[in-house]
């Protein structure tokens, strides 16, 4: 079976709630936080795939398209693979926050589905991301949980940022 990393991506992968951008509606407002493409980079020379698995209620809300979510997405792996740094495949919930789904995050949905697409284990994955609800999600689809901010008591880890994550998640991935 193969492992992989999930990603959730607004404050994993890019700056949401900054002074440059608030929310990512066009792929412009795409900006990489650092040590994002050096730490895929670093993951996917250990593991078999890298996912982002995204909370896009705005597409649900009326923000932005389905079309302009897919154009985002194909430009930050296009620019990802520009530096060396291959994201597999970036899936998504459209759905508004509130909408009762099964795959808006915390339910594992996305990540159970990508789990049998690519014939993942999962209890040798990891879902890395800034809230709550990803790690629920990562632990409901039965991975390690790892947290980038201050403090979350289900993460399994927690760090700064996924360049220091990239470094433990490859430690712990060879210590299984």
């Amino acid at each position: 079976m193969n492992k992989a990393v999930f990603l959730d991506r607004d404050g994993v992968i890019n700056e949401v709630l900054t002074n440059r951008v608030k929310f990512v509606n066009k792929p412009q407002e795409l900006y990489f936080l650092p040590g994002v493409p050096e730490a895929i980079k670093k993951l996917n020379a250990v593991f078999d795939y890298i996912f982002v698995v995204t909370n896009q209620g705005g597409v649900g809300l009326g923000f932005m398209k389905e079309s302009q979510l897919i154009k985002i997405h194909d430009h930050m792996i296009a620019e990802l693979k520009k530096e060396g740094a291959i994201i597999h495949e970036a899936v998504y919930c459209p759905h508004k926050p509130k909408a009762g789904c099964a795959c808006r995050k915390p339910n594992s949905k996305l990540i159970v589905d990508l789990g049998q697409k690519y014939n993942i284990d999962l209890a040798h994955s990891y879902m890395v991301g800034d809230t709550d609800t990803d790690i629920i999600a990562g632990k409901k689809a039965g991975t390690k949980g790892v947290f980038l901010g201050k403090s979350d008591p289900l993460a399994d880890a927690v760090f700064p940022d996924l360049l220091c994550a990239a470094d433990w998640i490859i430690k712990d991935a060879g210590a299984r």
